[in-house]
């Protein structure tokens, strides 16, 4: 496996595969690698000659100072981890190379970043489209993979490719869950013991509101009966929300719509956590 910090030599290894007609898969992640970040890369793999996996905690999608700061940093163990799945290559660079100065560029997605994430973050998104429009132009990969878990950030990533033309296929892969049914998230690693009892309610108070969908139960009771639920178990919630996974516009008609993703967002011991099922 290659490990490349700086982006001229990365370029030259990919152009040598290119030449050769291979085909390019990138998985941009911020380290702290767990088996979801690994089946992002077995997805690539299968699909591509060549997989990159980006490791980079970028500072332009943080709101907040302390939650950057407390951000998990094991590139050691994420190395070993790549290796032994067989990843091609890594670029992990500084942010003196990602960013020679500091950022001016600001990036507006208009209704979507101003809805669940985009509405609790604000410019988180504007941070997410700068750094992944570097990653692509960077790698110029012939795809890119991305979780389920951060379902808006690729629904906005998929408006980023077509306003930019950016010649990249985007492949969503699904969430991967613990055996108790929490998501698996870098940000896990916070948690204390009783912190990882709490979070389970998030994909409990979920899996218990498509129940109530189907019934069908009114969404706005569904609502209230996820806060109860959560708020119950001693989690902060954020949000809940029913939207079309496409769009992530608002739905208020099940019975409408063929695909209904549901959202959460909550707060679990002081440590931010999302996550989302999607039928």
């Amino acid at each position: 496996m290659e490990v490349y910090k700086d982006i001229t030599p990365l370029q030259h290894y990919l152009n040598e595969h290119k030449f050769h007609g291979k085909k390019i898969g990138l998985v941009p992640t911020m380290g702290a690698l767990h088996e979801g970040h690994l089946s992002l890369v077995r997805a690539s793999q299968s699909d591509n000659d060549v997989t990159v996996c980006s490791i980079y905690v970028n500072p332009t999608q943080f709101n907040n100072d302390q939650d950057l700061a407390k951000y998990p940093r094991t590139l050691d163990d994420d190395l070993t981890m790549l290796r032994e799945v067989g990843c091609d290559a890594v670029f992990c660079p500084s942010d003196q190379v990602m960013y020679i100065e500091p950022s001016r560029t600001r990036l507006l997605f208009d209704r979507l970043d101003h809805i669940m994430e985009g509405k609790f973050r604000p410019g988180h998104f504007s941070g997410v489209g700068l750094v992944v429009s570097k990653l692509f132009n960077i790698v110029a990969p012939d795809r890119a993979y991305f979780g389920q878990k951060d379902l808006q950030q690729f629904v906005i990533i998929q408006q980023l490719v077509k306003d930019l033309s950016f010649n990249v296929e985007l492949k969503r892969v699904p969430i991967i869950r613990e055996n108790d049914g929490l998501a698996m998230s870098s940000r896990n690693r916070r948690l204390g013991k009783e912190g990882r009892g709490k979070a389970v309610i998030l994909y409990k108070a979920l899996t218990e509101a498509q129940k109530m969908l189907k019934v069908p139960v009114a969404i706005e009771q569904v609502k209230q009966e996820v806060r109860g639920m959560v708020e119950q178990a001693g989690v902060q919630l954020e949000y809940f929300e029913v939207i079309d996974p496409d769009t992530l516009t608002a739905v208020t008609n099940i019975s409408e719509k063929n695909n209904v993703a549901l959202c959460v967002a909550g707060y679990v011991d002081g440590v931010r956590l999302i996550d989302n099922v999607v039928f």
